[in-house]
C-alpha cells in the first residue's frame, strides 16, 4: 500500500475512534487525559485501559500484516527520548491537553482554545526543527 494511502487510513481511524469514542461515552480522545486519568485513579478504567492497548496493538497488527509497522527505529538516544517525553508531558499539562485531544477532536468541535493550543503546538514544532537542523546542525532527514 502506498504510503500517503496508508496515512489517510491512519487519519480515518483515528478520527472514527474520536467519534466512536465521543458518541459512545461522551470522553475526548485525547490520550494525555486518557492515560492521565489511569495515573489518577479515575474509576472509568475499563475504556481507558483499552484505548491505550489498541494504540500498542495498532502498529503491531500492521507490523504482522505488512512485515513492518512503519514507524522505524529512534533517531535518538533513550535519554533524549525520556527528556522529549517529560517535556511533552509538562506541555501538556501546561496547555491543558495534547494534540490528539485538542488537534483532533477539539478543532472538530470548533473550539477557539483548541485551535489556539494546535498552533501553538505546530509553530513551536517549526521552532524545534528550525533550531535542531539549522541552528544545532543536527540530522537534515
Amino acid at each position: 500500500m502506498h504510503p500517503w494511502l496508508l496515512s489517510a487510513l491512519g487519519g480515518v481511524l483515528i478520527g472514527l475512534s474520536a467519534i466512536l469514542l465521543m458518541g459512545t461515552l461522551g470522553r475526548i480522545a485525547g490520550i494525555s487525559g486518557i492515560a492521565g486519568g489511569l495515573a489518577t485513579g479515575a474509576t472509568d478504567r475499563g475504556w481507558r485501559w483499552a484505548f491505550l492497548a489498541g494504540l500498542v496493538i495498532a502498529p503491531l497488527l500492521l507490523a504482522w500484516l505488512r512485515g513492518d509497522s512503519g514507524i522505524g527505529l529512534p533517531q535518538v538516544s533513550w535519554p533524549w527520548m525520556a527528556m522529549a517525553g517529560l517535556l511533552v508531558g509538562i506541555g501538556t499539562r501546561l496547555g491543558g491537553g495534547c494534540t490528539s485531544g485538542h488537534g483532533v477532536c477539539g478543532i472538530a468541535r470548533l473550539s477557539p482554545r483548541s485551535l489556539a493550543a494546535t498552533l501553538v503546538f505546530v509553530l513551536t514544532g517549526v521552532a524545534t526543527v528550525f533550531v535542531v537542523r539549522h541552528l544545532l546542525g543536527g540530522a537534515s532527514a
